[in-house]
């Protein structure tokens, strides 16, 4: 875990978020239909908190080995653009996008949860993990969430990078009118 100031630096510094899906964004837990499609639960803040990056002109891209439609539909609703699924390799993939970008990994936040995601976390200039990750996730991660994946986990991640960049309070004053 590094210290607050150096994780404001590294906030200070994010120009994309990237997320897995499974774990991060949702609990985990997969719900498979008799028919072959398949259920997740996303958290409602999350979303919105996704929506409020974007707005403040911090993109948001999502960053998962497996392809799901339900993935495919959440991202369509939040106008997310840079949605990677069926990735073989997160590290090859987290490169083609900071290239695609013209971002340096330290301009990069990555939130994971499993092995999978080690290789993007040791490279990501801010690394994080939602509470219930991995323990060799949280173990690289510069910060832990509060919250498990898919309670809330990104949602506390976005303020904390949009507090680092003085952005959070504007958000909340345009809701407190």
């Amino acid at each position: 875990m590094v210290n607050t100031q150096s994780l404001d630096a590294r906030a200070k510094r994010v120009r994309l978020i990237l997320l897995d899906v499974d774990g991060v964004l949702t609990d985990g837990t997969l719900i498979m239909h008799g028919d072959g499609s398949e259920s997740k639960a996303f958290h409602i803040r999350d979303g919105a908190a996704i929506v409020w990056a974007m707005q403040a002109g911090i993109p948001v891209g999502l960053l998962s080995a497996r392809t799901s439609s339900a993935t495919t539909q959440r991202a369509s609703q939040l106008g997310i653009r840079i949605v990677s699924q069926g990735v073989g390799s997160k590290a090859a993939e987290f490169t083609r996008i900071a290239g695609e970008q013209g971002l340096q990994d330290g301009e990069i936040a990555y939130m994971g949860d499993d092995l999978l995601d080690l290789g993007v976390l040791a490279r990501a200039g801010l690394a994080a993990a939602p509470a219930d990750a991995a323990a060799d996730v949280r173990a690289v991660a510069h910060w832990t969430s509060t919250v498990g994946g898919g309670h809330g986990a990104v949602r506390e991640l976005i303020e904390l990078i949009l507090d680092a960049q003085d952005l959070w309070d504007g958000i909340v004053k345009g809701f407190s009118a």
